[in-house]
Parts: C-alpha cells; structure tokens; sequence
C-alpha cells in the first residue's frame, strides 16, 4: 500500500501523482486528495494504481450513485461531481489542442450538458452463464476484465429498462440456448424499446414461446440477430412501430435501426445539432458537405435551412438509410448520398468543392479528408469529434498548413460519468 496526494486528473478521469520519479495513474482518485491505494501494474515509466483509502477528500468527492460503481467498466467518473467532471473533459480539450495540435480556440464554448441519470438510449449488453454465480448475468462487463457485472439495475440506463435487467436474466436462463447468447443490444426510440438478441443456437419452439411471452409482457420489441448486424430481424411484435427521434427545432424525424450507429444520448444529440448548426449557418443555395453523415443526423437539418448537401458514408446500409429519412422529411430533393471511403485519400480528393463542410468523423479522425482541401478550402468548417486528441491532430493541418482560424470549440457532455470526451470545433479560412 502506498499513500500519494493526487495533483491533477489525466484524460481518463484518473487521477495522477508521482512516486520516486515514475507517474502513477490512480483509479478511483481526485485532484487535491490525499490517497491510500495499491498498484496493480508497473512499467518502467509509469504505474497503475487503485484507491482503497480516501485520507483526506476533495470537496468534489460526491457518493456514487450506482451499487455495483468500481466494479463495472460502464462508468469511471461517478465518485466526482458532475461539475467537476464536465471541468476535466473541458481541460482534456483544451491540452489535447494545445500539445498535439498547437492551437488554441479563440473561443471555448459553454459546455453542453443535461441529466446526468437515465440518458442511455444504446447499449450493449453481454450475457455469461456462471455458475457459481447463480446462473445467467446480464450486464456491462466489469472493470479492466472480460467477466460481467452481477447486476440487477443500471442508473445510466431508462428506469423501465433497469427494472426490467432481472426478468431479462430470468428469461434468458430458461432459454435452451442460454450459453450460446453472448449479448443483448438495447435501441429505445420515441416510440418502441427494442432487445436485439445475438443468437448462435437456433431457438427450440419452446424457446420461441418464451421470447413471444416475454414481449408482450414486458413491453419490448424483441429481434434475433444470427449473424452480423445485418442479419438481425424483427421477432416479436411483428406490427411495433419503427425506431426513431426527433430533431424538433428543425423539423425532422429519423428513423433507424437497432443495430445501426446513432448517438446514445438522444437529448444531448439534440443540443450537439443544435449547436452544430449555429455556428454552421447554412443559408439558401449553399453547397455543403456533409462527411461521415450516418444516417443524415446533421445532413437533414442542414438542408431544412434551403442548402443543398451532399452526404457521404462508409456504410452502404447507412447511405440508404440516410435517403429514406430524407425523403421521409420532405427533404430529398435537396440531399444525396454517397457511399464512400473517407479514410482513403484518392476517394477525398474527388469530392468536389464546398461553400461549407461538417465533419462527424470516428475515432480514428479525418486526416485523409482534411489534407485534402488544399486548394479548395471550404470557408467554414464544423467538426464534431468523439476523440480530442485526432480533432487536435487534424485542427494543427487545418490552421497551421490549410491557413485555418479556430474561432470556436467546446464539449458536450454525451457520456456523464465517463472519461469520453465528445467536442465541436470551427474552422474559418482568413
């Protein structure tokens, strides 16, 4: 056991201390504490430690709200306030800009944020039987480890769904098949609740009972998934209503699939648009892109303002998906969709030009896509990002090769209680 005082959190929410020239990172740790904790892996340049004793607390220091907290890998962050850890991801931000991209925002947008409880709309559920354990756990898997919480309430997730964890481990306990149902996917829209059950056994007719008998007592839609995402198909109830959510200040209704990518937190999805399309400002006539568009999450409320966008995805299935909600919203006329490879640099150079462009990229960022634009800049640039350190990586080409100002950046708060970091920026030329 050693004891440390904790001098800063890192971009994990871990806090960070020093010991005999090495950095620590401390689970469970915040800035100013003093900590008792013990080491679980040492490298040669920096150790990775566990809170067992709080010697002296920070005033940030609130109760976790969840029992099984510091077990599940779920959440990391709900031993702080919230406050405070919208503070964190705002300074995760501004370092990663200052050190990787050598930029500083003009302006730092106001955080958005919302309810910190019950905002999960997505999520992936693993399924073991243990045993040992009692039989059938469904839930996130546990911290730093393959294995799965044993847990019968999830405060991140819907109430209803929650309360429903339990009758969900006893159905799946029933089932002939238990063992060979690895996960469970959620997708609640304005309308439906869906279950996705990844099956690699097929159901016995009495299985099949059991599923139908549990949709229509629970309230969900249930899928079967065989294979890959594509092959899941609605189960039970046949005649539920299509998954969807609002975008109410523009007018929009999107519709998708349990097994495609949408934004978990339908609410802070909403503010992110909202913001997005302000500093945006698409007017009449413009042409402007909309790169990595999904299923038209920013495409469609751009084309709302009269602009005329071209989306382009990755995902054939999301491409088609993103015209069927166009044209669902009165809005084809003014969008078409491409798919394409964004990450491959021959494919971004033969996308034309813009008035303006949105970038939502993965993870991995959009260096191909923003090299690019040399020589046919679009005047203004919004990228929305769920890594800051790519968004810093890409913003040092856009302002220090591209001749790009950042007037602009900022967080939303899409994962409270996490480390995920999901910011915005814009870039003007001149």
């Amino acid at each position: 056991m050693i004891r440390l005082d904790i001098e800063s959190l890192d971009n994990q929410g871990r806090g960070v201390a020093h010991l005999d020239g090495k950095t620590v990172f401390v689970d469970g740790a915040i800035t100013g504490e003093r900590v008792e904790c013990s080491v679980y892996k040492k490298k040669p340049n920096y150790e990775l430690a566990q809170v067992h004793r709080v010697q002296r607390a920070s005033a940030s220091r609130v109760a976790p709200g969840c029992a099984v907290f510091g077990v599940c890998g779920g959440c990391t962050m709900q031993h702080i306030d919230t406050r405070t850890q919208i503070a964190a991801k705002q300074r995760v931000l501004e370092e990663c800009l200052a050190r990787i991209g050598k930029v500083t925002a003009e302006t730092l947008l106001a955080p958005i944020h919302g309810l910190p409880w019950r905002y999960r709309s997505r999520a992936r559920l693993s399924v073991r039987l243990v045993r040992k354990k009692g039989g059938v756990l469904v839930g996130f898997h546990e911290r730093r480890s393959s294995f799965v919480v044993d847990m019968s309430a999830c405060e991140v997730l819907p109430e209803f769904v929650s309360s429903a964890l339990p009758d969900l481990r006893a159905l799946v306990a029933e089932l002939s098949f238990c063992d060979r149902l690895p996960q469970i996917e959620l997708a609640v829209g304005g309308e439906v609740a869906i279950l996705v059950l990844r099956i690699l056994d097929q159901p016995s007719e009495a299985d099949l009972a059991r599923l139908r008998a549990y949709a229509e007592q629970s309230g969900f839609q249930l899928w079967l998934q065989p294979a890959g995402p594509e092959t899941a198909q609605a189960f039970w109830p046949l005649d539920a209503p299509p998954l969807d959510y609002l975008l109410p200040e523009f007018d929009v209704r999107l519709r998708f699939g349990p097994t495609e990518f949408t934004q978990v937190n339908h609410d802070m999805n909403r503010m992110l648009v909202r913001r997005a399309l302000r500093l945006l400002d698409p007017r009449p006539g413009e042409r402007i892109g909309d790169m990595f568009c999904g299923l038209g999450n920013f495409s469609l409320p751009i084309a709302r303002s009269g602009a005329q966008v071209l989306g382009v995805e990755g995902s054939a299935s999301l491409v088609a998906r993103a015209a069927e909600n166009a044209a669902l919203n009165g809005l084809g006329a003014q969008c078409r969709f491409e798919a394409a490879n964004l990450l491959n640099a021959q494919t971004c150079a033969g996308l034309g030009s813009f008035d303006k462009l949105l970038i939502d990229p993965p993870r991995e960022g959009a260096m191909e896509l923003v090299k690019s634009l040399a020589g046919r800049a679009p005047r203004r640039i919004v990228y929305v990002s769920c890594d800051p350190a790519t968004l810093a990586r890409d913003a040092e080409v856009l302002v220090h090769t591209l001749g790009y100002r950042m007037p602009a950046a900022g967080i939303v708060n899409m994962f409270p209680h996490t480390s995920h970091v999901e910011s915005i920026a814009m870039f003007e030329r001149g």
